[in-house]
Formats: structure tokens, C-alpha cells, sequence
């Protein structure tokens, strides 16, 4: 990980001063007052750190030794965070903005390479108000995406939003990055859905879809977050679900034909029912013997509708899946959110209105986009490397369908035509720092081994699985050939477009982070 020496600190305001300036220049830029004791949190305050680690996902960036931000702000209207805008760039703080909490690296809340610094927070700016007649939300970026489809379920069983599996990530940056989940194939991204914005630009005003401009609507649909603005609210498209939708997981150890049955798999996910999602969940497990450990594939899968037709289009596309009507589960559309997401079927939809992960520990990871299948003797060498690490996770998710009907420019998320499937490596631990860079040298190797198998020029990565080992900036003067690394990766051709928005919109470069998209300003012509 890179540290605080790559950036020369500007010479750093007493805390007391910049927070006392802060609340002057917030106080006179807002026409609602906040109230200090629930909206504004010093170091000092006793809910400090609770609030930092409130929706943070990746506990690797809340030990002691990561910086924290100078104080942190949880708006309870617009205005507060048009004020925070205006006022940081007033004063000259650095900024960084979090609606849930799930950056991979924690950009979110914190900075490596910028000090001081202030948190935006808006996990208190979570109202979704759904308009069934129109088929549509608007949405607010702190509201997590399962709060988001609950509203929805709780006025049409048959309407739904095609975003994340994951049902705590908040809807603001997550659709920035993307949004993919289990009715991509159907219907495509979050960001395909999408159909106007809020948004705060670096002048501190608010604006909408007309107001912005197709370049920047453009630009703030997959081309990741806090580079551009802050997200203040999505109105997203609804689409129609069946009310009887089907779910089944049907898992697969090496011993029961894992691998060939894998191979298969990579030849048709991309190809079957658009109605039909199957991602498959690749771990470690016990092998009963010895210690010995073994591999399982596990395929979770949504399909859009009822377990009849399922089991014809299987039978006759993937038969060596195996799946019986004792495998699959009908349900409506919001429980098979909740099967996704792994809670257990007695659960009630009402948990998705908790809107907090309950999946933290220590992680990294990393991504990989697949045109081509992966031989077995390929998978093998996976298997082998898999078994070697105490909690690995790769996650396969396959493209196809709507996916492959849209234009790599369309947004900037450039990952369609050509791709096949998506894998996630995940490894994962426990205890703190003792052992990070055992677990983040293994998950590097893996990738590293993965390199003749993936997309290649670029070779691609999610940038909703932020990942600093692709590189980052070093300061506020952020170079674009060192930034092209990472953005040549991420967006593909897109990334040029990228800059020239910046450039346009935030010439010099206030919303910025550790992979943010650079500003042409002042740089040398390249």
C-alpha cells in the first residue's frame, strides 16, 4: 500500500482552527442550521469513531495506523452538503465523501495521500420515494440497496431495479461504479437504468439531468465515483419482475465433476434465457480426510420465472448442472433478493431496511473480466492455489444477454460485447495486521497466474472492486499517464471521454482521490 510519504502536506491548520472556520463558513452557506451534537463529529466527541466505522466494510482501513478524517459531517438536507462543498474548497481541506461505505480501499473514508482532510457522510439522506404509475424512484444516495428494492416491493410485486447483490451498499456510489446484479443479463446495469440525477458540482450548486448536461450524465453513470461531484440522489427506471420468480443453489466439490462441469459452464452462462442468472461461488472446504482440503463450486442462480420452464431451459441448455424441481425454490422477487444476498428463507424483507453491512473483516481484492474459457488444466492450477490460502473466495459472474446488446460507449462501463464472465478473488481474515501481507501476496500471485487467461490490452478490472495495486495518484497534481494505468483498466476507450468531462466540469481538480480522473489543467500536452 502506498503511504502519506508520496505527498508533500500542506502545512497543517490547528484542528480546533479549521474546524471552528468550517462551522462559520457552513453555518453562513446554509440556509438550515445543523444541529453540531447529531450532524457534526470531531475526533473528541464520543461518537466519533462509532460514525467513521458505522457502514465501513473493509476493516483494513479502520486500524489505528490509517488516517482519520479532522472531523466528520452527516448532512441531513442538501443544502449541508452544497455548504460542505463550498466550504472546503474555500478553506482548502481536502474532502472525501461515503454513502455506504463498501469502497474495496476505502477511499471513501479515508485518505493515504492527502492530509488533512474532512468526511461528507450521507448515510442520513437515505429517502426512496417510488412512483409505480410513472415506474420509477427517486433515490437518495445514503439509502442502501436493499432499502431501495424493500420500497419498491412494498408497493408492486411485480416491479424491481436492477442493481447489487450485496444489500447494504449504498445506492450512491454504487451506481457510479456500475451496479451489476442478478438481472444484468435481463435488463442490464443499475447504470442502464438510470434516467436523471442530483448531483452537487464543485461550485456548490445543485443540479439535475438538464442542468448538467449529457456529458457529465454521462460521465457520473460507471465512470466511478467522487471524480466529478457528489451524488445527492439517482431516479432510476423500474422494471417489470414476474411475480413468480425461481432460486437455486446446486453445489459441486472436485470430487463430483467440479471441473468439468465448470468448463461447461464457461461455454453457456453467456448463452442461456436472458431470464436466467447463474454466477457460481468458488471456496475452500474441508475434505473430510486428513485435514485435506477440497474446492466446491457452488451455482447460485436467479431465474424470471416459475421452476417448469426453468428446468426445460436447463435440461436443454446446461444438463450437466444436474438440477431437480427439489433443487429450486419459487418465491417473489424481493424474498429472492434476500436468498441472494445469503440470508436464510425464514428471514424477513424487513432486515433490508437495517441498512448496515454485516459482513466486515479484513480484505482485498481484485477482478478480471473472461472472452475466452479457461482451459481445465488451467482450472486445476486454480484449484491447486486456492487450496494453499485459509479463506479464498472467487465469484463468477456471467455476462450475456442485455449485457452483450449494449455499446461499450453507451456509459462509461465498458465491459459488454466480448465478455464472457466476471470473477471477483477475494481473500479475507481476521486477525488485523499480523498476517495482511501473507493473504495480499497470495491473492497477487493468483491474479498474476490468471494473466494468460483474462482480457488482455487492457487487461480489464471492476471499479466497484477498487483496487489500488493498479496504482494511484500521489497528489493533487495528478499525472495522466500515471492515471491512464488504472483508467485504461477500468473504462476501456471511455477514459478519455472521462477526462475531458473532468477537465470541463472540475478543472482543477477538487473531488480527487487515490484513483480519481484526472484534470488536463496544467498538465503537459501528452
Amino acid at each position: 500500500m502506498a503511504s502519506a510519504s508520496f505527498y508533500r502536506p500542506r502545512k497543517r491548520p490547528t484542528q480546533t482552527f479549521t474546524q471552528e472556520r468550517f462551522i462559520q463558513c457552513f453555518n453562513g452557506n446554509s440556509p438550515f442550521a445543523i444541529p453540531l451534537s447529531t450532524a457534526f463529529f470531531t475526533p473528541s466527541n464520543a461518537s466519533f469513531s462509532s460514525v467513521l466505522q458505522s457502514t465501513a466494510q473493509n476493516l483494513r482501513y479502520l486500524v489505528p495506523s490509517m488516517p482519520k478524517p479532522e472531523f466528520i459531517i452527516t448532512p441531513l438536507h442538501e443544502s449541508h452538503v452544497q455548504a460542505a462543498v463550498i466550504c472546503a474548497k474555500r478553506l482548502n481541506i481536502h474532502l472525501r465523501v461515503r454513502s455506504g461505505g463498501h469502497d474495496y480501499e476505502g477511499l471513501s473514508f479515508v485518505s493515504q495521500i492527502e492530509s488533512p482532510f474532512i468526511l461528507v457522510d450521507l448515510s442520513k439522506l437515505r429517502s426512496v420515494q417510488v412512483d409505480i404509475p410513472g415506474n420509477s424512484a427517486w433515490v437518495e444516495a445514503g439509502a442502501t440497496v436493499g432499502e431501495v428494492y424493500y420500497r419498491i416491493a412494498e408497493k408492486s410485486n411485480i416491479h424491481g431495479f436492477p442493481a447489487g447483490l450485496c444489500t447494504s451498499l449504498g445506492i450512491g456510489g454504487h451506481i457510479t461504479g456500475g451496479a451489476y446484479g442478478s438481472m444484468m443479463r435481463k435488463y442490464g446495469l443499475g447504470v442502464d437504468n438510470v434516467i436523471n440525477a442530483r448531483i452537487v458540482d464543485v461550485n456548490g450548486r445543485v443540479l439535475d439531468r438538464a442542468a448538467m448536461g449529457e456529458d457529465l450524465f454521462w460521465a457520473i453513470r460507471g465512470g466511478g465515483g467522487a471524480s466529478f461531484g457528489i451524488i445527492l440522489q439517482w431516479k432510476i427506471k423500474l422494471v417489470p419482475v414476474p411475480a413468480t420468480v425461481t432460486v437455486f443453489t446446486v453445489t459441486k466439490s472436485l470430487e463430483q465433476d467440479a471441473t468439468k462441469i465448470l468448463s461447461k459452464w464457461q461455454t453457456v452462462a453467456d448463452n442461456l434465457d436472458d431470464d436466467l442468472f447463474i454466477r457460481v461461488i468458488i471456496q475452500v472446504a474441508n475434505a473430510g480426510r486428513n485435514n485435506s482440503k477440497t474446492v466446491t463450486t457452488s451455482y447460485n442462480a436467479l431465474f424470471l420465472g416459475d421452476a417448469e420452464r426453468l428446468l426445460r431451459v436447463t435440461q436443454q441448455s446446461f444438463p450437466e448442472l444436474g438440477l431437480t424441481r427439489k433443487d429450486c425454490t419459487e418465491t417473489t422477487w424481493i424474498k429472492s433478493v434476500l436468498y441472494i444476498a445469503g440470508y436464510s428463507s425464514t428471514t424477513p424483507p424487513e432486515v433490508l431496511l437495517q441498512g448496515k453491512s454485516t459482513f466486515k473483516n479484513y480484505f482485498k481484492a481484485k477482478s478480471d473480466f473472461v472472452e475466452e474459457a479457461i482451459p481445465e488444466t488451467a482450472l486445476e492450477g486454480i484449484w491447486k492455489r486456492m487450496v494453499e490460502e485459509d479463506s479464498p473466495l472467487m465469484i463468477w459472474n456471467p455476462y450475456g444477454g442485455m449485457m452483450s446488446r449494449i455499446s461499450e460507449s453507451e456509459t462509461p462501463f465498458p465491459y459488454r460485447q466480448r465478455t464472457k464472465f466476471k470473477i471477483q478473488y477475494v481473500t479475507s481474515w481476521q486477525d488485523g495486521d499480523n498476517n495482511a501481507s501473507k493473504h495480499i501476496d497470495w491473492i497477487r500471485r493468483l491474479y498474476d497466474y490468471m494473466t494468460p487467461y483474462v482480457s488482455m490490452f487492457p487487461r480489464g478490472a471492476y471499479v466497484n472492486y477498487r483496487d489500488l495495486d493498479l496504482g494511484m495518484n500521489k497528489n493533487i497534481n495528478t499525472s495522466f499517464i500515471e492515471a491512464s494505468r488504472w483508467g485504461v483498466s477500468y473504462f476501456k476507450d471511455n477514459f478519455m471521454r472521462l477526462v475531458k468531462v473532468k477537465t470541463r466540469v472540475d478543472p482543477n481538480n477538487f473531488f480527487r482521490h487515490e484513483q480519481s480522473v484526472p484534470s488536463l489543467q496544467g498538465q503537459a500536452r501528452y
